[in-house]
């Protein structure tokens, strides 16, 4: 009887854990609605084809994630992974050719009819849509994704967060958030470089060199344009 007890004890605390670790969708939809408004901003020169394809395309992507899949738990169906990655690389592919564009109108600014006053402004956007695409990018393949990380806690990690090096610093089976990998995603573009969470893997550590290495060349280039503007 006491084995019996004890059993469906750890069920229940089994369940709880679940349950705890069950990541709704909603914080990387509201993530990927506003990289649509951040490339709607751009300038049409800078877009990837007509100005409202890539973002409808987006746009109906992830509402059809965000209606089957509200939550993320257990091990989400290959289909909706290969649809949830798809989205991702497209962000990331429109965001990397207005990337080169600014670059292109930056150092060659007769070969445009922009001002040079917007193409600093149009630099906004691409660099903070640069911050989401790589924190959805972090969220969507540590451990194999969100879905996993809820059930697999024996899978290696890609990222070592500080609340791993120290667990009684924090409350319960802790595992990281979309908040964690956008603060990731943050640090990496401003410093340059990993701050307080570090890469483990190879794809990990090739995702931040790229990110670290696009936010590197647009801020370069934009504070040397803005210099020119000012003198």
């Amino acid at each position: 009887m006491a084995d019996g007890a004890d059993a469906g004890d750890r069920e229940e605390r089994a369940e709880f854990g679940e349950r705890a670790r069950r990541e709704p969708r909603w914080p990387a939809s509201i993530a990927v609605f506003v990289a649509i408004a951040l490339q709607i901003a751009l300038p049409e020169r800078l877009d990837l084809g007509p100005r409202w394809l890539i973002p409808s395309l987006e746009a109906t992507l992830e509402l059809a994630l965000v209606v089957s899949r509200p939550m993320r738990r257990g091990r989400d169906p290959g289909r909706l992974r290969v649809v949830a990655i798809g989205l991702i690389a497209l962000i990331n592919a429109a965001n990397l050719v207005s990337l080169g564009y600014l670059v292109h109108d930056l150092l060659y600014p007769k070969s445009t009819a922009i001002s040079g006053r917007a193409l600093v402004y149009a630099s906004v956007p691409v660099w903070l849509t640069n911050i989401i695409v790589f924190a959805l990018w972090y969220w969507e393949l540590d451990r194999g994704g969100p879905a996993r990380r809820a059930t697999d806690r024996r899978r290696a990690p890609d990222f070592l967060f500080p609340q791993m090096t120290a667990p009684g610093a924090v409350v319960g089976d802790w595992s990281p958030s979309f908040l964690d990998y956008c603060y990731t995603s943050f640090t990496n573009v401003t410093a340059f470089s990993p701050t307080d969470t570090m890469p483990l893997t190879a794809w990990a550590k090739l995702l931040m060199a790229t990110q670290a290495l696009a936010s590197l060349l647009t801020v370069a280039l934009v504070v040397s344009r803005a210099v020119n503007i000012l003198a």
